[in-house]
């Protein structure tokens, strides 16, 4: 019997408990209550006794230590919300770039515990590192909503408090920094070392996987990782620690001890440089375990290993729970763990063990390779699959291939970059050949990532109930073949896999088909604080507006999952980064044909920046000074040019949607003033879908634009601001005016469809 594992996953699932569903008065009661039923299972008898009293115990505990984690390290951090006045903190981190200013990591010493926070400062060039202990006047709140939602992003983190710094900060600077801070300066002087070391264009992604700042990297890049599921590879985890465990196995041998201890020491120096995270440190201890289990006389129990990093890292920092790379991390380990052994076995069943002759032991290593690359990949997704679903709604159908085409460059880029970097300390004239080595492989991975990345159905989002139902069959089929090898009975995976296959293409066609419709589909994205409707008719796509969080991603995934393969119109109404910053993103995943923009704000950057990109790109650019029609399938797109003069906001475009009896009407930020000019200027008919001016701002959307239009259904574009979008008037004035309101805030992509 496993007993650590009869303790330590209940301790975590009561943890688990404790974060997303127990409130803090309710963790006693309940520990109280599991004590009680394990003191009562000391009356059984045999072995499920010792297994009972195990579990209870373990669920005990969990609670108990989430009730004292919250009482003594959150209770402080409540204290000080809301709190203004002068602060004493130890720098702990290097600064960073936040969208205003800097931000740094600190500790602020109470009457209890040291409490972390993260530290914002309007100064950009933040002059501050790890050690320094500083002074200034700060505002505090309690570390648990981002972007004005509850969240434990930062608790997961153990970050407890946010810091508003205000005025100036005395600074004292001690002569030589303290151990607790040497990690951070080696992964510092790692950084600066391959910078100066590896090429400018193979710089970021060596940088993101030798110390897991994947801060340089290109936004563009990074989410062409993130489409082909291979973005794990710079979230420092398992995969680098078993890198520099074989490495340092395969330089010392049969020297198993000195292997064990210097690869030990190694793995954990590289944790500690790589942030501490949860997936590295998980990682490095299972690893270790790995290492010790034949020195110390022991078998590697790999339910016994994870279930006790789990307790460890929970033990450390109970809201650690709610980290996603976490849970990620775990997930993928046990589907490892479970699926991909006898995966790989069937796979190679039919190989032949030794076979003559060169060519064919050659060939049998590469399909056994092959098989080991696809088998690990794809036990790692089962489990972590529901969980990238249920975060991030999307799947990445490319993942399989594109890990097996490129995990082996990256063993290669990591070892070869972090060799560089450490030889750049020490002979840094050596470094520069190195480092000229080590991007090659990074060469690879970004000339074959990008291409992968545009394909139609690399990833597909899971908001349509074709591809959720595809999902649930796979995980049927799942649940069968792992009872037949509980039964130990012979797997035939090709009947299986051929029908998830023809499955997901049915799938995938019924997606499609919503593309080639009659009529019109008008989806305004869920973009957060920025616009974005997207627009389909007999195949044909336009969009209005780009902006806000993601939004190029975001409609380039929408219309991909649909089989579009470019965007024929991009009409963006001005040079607002909340309706244009997506234009880069949009544009390296799809081409567009046609950029229909104002001629106004000639001295706008983002206006420049966009220019140049249609030029690189191939795309048509139109000027509209005056009405402008374009047909699209059974659509009429009338573009009304500028009408007001004063800013941006003035200057932008407005368009109307028409087809058959169906009108739409989207205004931009295109305040009340120019709206009575819209009216005056233009015979708008009325319409049934409007989509309200400036987020749901009090300046648009007025009374007179509503009753000269009489609209039927209104749609309010937000997210997250400080503006006080969408103003409560403006709703008020829409449900008066008979509207039927919707918010992206609240219900996500709202889509309308006309025939």
């Amino acid at each position: 019997m496993r007993k650590l594992v009869c303790f330590a996953l209940p301790f975590s699932a009561a943890i688990f408990l404790a974060v997303y569903l127990l409130p803090q008065g309710a963790l006693l009661p309940a520990g109280i209550g599991c004590t009680a039923a394990g003191v009562a299972g000391l009356a059984w008898k045999g072995g499920r006794r010792l297994r009972w009293i195990l579990l209870c115990a373990g669920l005990a505990a969990g609670l108990a230590w989430s009730w004292v984690y919250g009482a003594v390290f959150l209770q402080p951090a409540r204290e000080l919300d809301g709190e203004r006045g002068e602060i004493d903190a130890l720098v702990t981190g290097w600064p960073q770039p936040a969208s205003y200013g800097s931000s740094v990591q600190i500790l602020i010493e109470t009457d209890t515990v040291g409490l972390t926070a993260r530290l914002y400062l309007y100064e950009e060039d933040l002059q501050l590192r790890p050690g320094d202990q500083i002074h200034l006047e700060a505002s505090l709140r309690l570390a648990d909503t981002m972007a004005g939602e509850e969240t434990d992003y930062y608790l997961s983190k153990g970050i407890s408090l946010m810091a508003y710094g205000e005025g100036e900060i005395t600074v004292q600077r001690p002569d030589r920094p303290g151990i607790r801070h040497w990690a951070a300066y080696l992964s510092q002087a790692l950084k600066q070392s391959i910078a100066r070391a590896v090429p400018e264009d193979a710089a970021p992604m060596i940088t993101a996987l030798a110390t897991g700042d994947r801060s340089t990297l290109p936004e563009n890049f990074y989410s062409a990782m993130q489409r082909t599921g291979i973005a794990h590879v710079v979230a420092v985890s398992g995969m680098h620690v078993s890198f520099l465990a074989n490495f340092v196995a395969l330089l010392l041998g049969r020297r198993r001890r000195l292997g064990a201890g210097v690869g030990i020491g190694l793995m954990f120096c590289f944790a500690a440089v790589a942030g501490g995270t949860p997936s590295v440190l998980r990682a490095a201890f299972m690893q270790s375990m790995l290492l010790l289990a034949p020195l110390l006389g022991r078998e590697d129990d790999r339910p016994t290993s994870l279930s006790t990093v789990l307790m460890l890292l929970l033990l450390y920092n109970p809201y650690a729970a709610a980290s996603v790379s976490l849970q990620l991390s775990f997930t993928s380990v046990a589907g490892i763990y479970l699926i991909t052994s006898p995966l790989y076995a069937a796979m190679t069943r039919a190989l032949p063990a030794s076979p003559g002759g060169l060519l064919p032991r050659l060939g049998c290593w590469a399909a056994r390779f092959g098989a080991g690359s696809l088998a690990t990949t794809l036990g790692a997704l089962v489990f972590t699959t529901p969980l990238t679903v249920f975060y991030f709604s999307s799947v990445s159908l490319i993942s399989p291939l594109a890990n097996l085409l490129t995990l082996w460059a990256v063993s290669a880029a990591f070892l070869g970059g972090l060799f560089t970097a450490l030889l750049g300390l020490a002979l840094p004239n050596l470094a520069g050949a190195a480092g000229w080595l080590c991007a090659w492989p990074v060469r690879y991975i970004q000339g074959g990532i990008t291409p992968l990345s545009r394909l139609t159905f690399s990833a597909v989002s899971t908001d349509t109930v074709y591809l959720r139902l595809w999902l649930l069959l796979v995980y049927v089929i799942l649940g069968i073949l792992c009872l037949s090898i509980l039964r130990r009975q012979r797997l035939r995976p090709v009947f299986p896999v051929c029908l998830c296959a023809v499955t997901l293409a049915a799938a995938l066609l019924a997606n499609s088909l919503t593309l080639f419709r009659g009529g019109i589909t008008a989806a305004v994205l869920d973009v957060g604080q920025g616009l974005s409707v997207a627009l389909t008719s007999r195949g044909r796509t336009a969009l209005v507006d780009c902006g806000g969080y993601q939004a190029g991603e975001i409609a380039a995934d929408y219309f991909q999952g649909m089989a579009a393969s470019q965007v024929d119109v991009l009409v963006l109404s001005h040079y607002h980064a909340d309706h244009a910053n997506g234009v880069s993103a949009l544009l390296s995943r799809m081409p567009v044909e046609l950029l229909v923009v104002p001629d106004v704000d000639p001295e706008s950057e983002l206006r420049a920046e966009i220019l140049a990109l249609a030029r690189k790109e191939d795309a048509e650019v139109r000027f509209v000074t005056s009405d402008t029609s374009i047909e699209l399938g059974d659509v009429t797109l009338q573009i009304y040019p500028p009408l007001g003069d004063g800013g941006a906001n003035e200057e932008g475009l407005s368009v109307l949607c028409t087809t058959g009896e169906f009108d739409a009407l989207i205004t931009g930020d295109m305040p009340k003033s120019v709206e009575k000019l819209l009216l005056e200027y233009t015979q708008l008919p009325d319409i049934e879908l409007l989509v309200a001016g400036h987020h749901g701002s009090k300046d648009a959307t007025s009374q007179e634009l509503l009753d000269a239009l009489l609209p039927e259904h209104a749609v309010i574009s937000v997210g997250y601001n400080s503006y006080g979008h969408p103003a409560q008037e403006t709703i008020n004035r829409l449900a008066v005016s008979g509207c039927a309101v919707y918010r992206t805030d609240q219900m996500g992509t709202v889509t309308v469809t006309a025939r």
